[in-house]
């Protein structure tokens, strides 16, 4: 599997009191794994956070982590600030799926397989990750 991605800097489990913390963040990323985080862009400012805004970041911290950084734009603020930008951004809601800015298939949990995917959750149904490029997981870790 080419991509190893830490949902919200999750590893071994959800940990909802950490997940888009920056510091978490940087943790898996040191550990070797790709990260999902949830980004807003409010009044000129970068946030982390899930359902709302939690952690302010500098651009400079997510251009220095561009590479291993997966960007799911959590407002249409934060989808028009990455735009045109060379980071790896998406956005997506409930849809099946959706197509990173740098053209991967994100499947949405429970719409497996999908050849050349990034499965998203698959633990949450089991889904089969046969033939996926990826795999986004809260227990990133079992897929090493």
């Amino acid at each position: 599997m080419k991509y190893l991605i830490s949902h919200r800097g999750n590893i071994d489990g959800k940990k909802l009191n950490l997940e888009n913390n920056p510091d978490y963040i940087d943790k898996a990323i040191s550990l070797g794994y790709d990260v999902e985080i949830d980004v807003w862009f409010i009044n000129g400012d970068i946030y982390l956070g899930h359902d709302k805004p939690q952690y302010i970041v500098e651009l400079d911290w997510i251009h220095k982590l561009r590479k291993r950084l997966w960007i799911h734009c959590k407002n249409l603020d934060a989808v028009v600030y990455f735009h045109g930008k060379k980071y790896n951004y998406f956005f997506h809601d409930t849809d099946d799926c959706t197509i990173t800015s740098q053209g991967n298939i994100w499947v949405y949990p429970g719409k497996q397989p999908v050849k050349n995917s990034i499965a998203v959750l698959p633990e949450l149904i089991n889904d089969d990750v046969e033939g996926c490029l990826g795999v986004c997981s809260d227990f990133i870790k079992n897929y090493k």
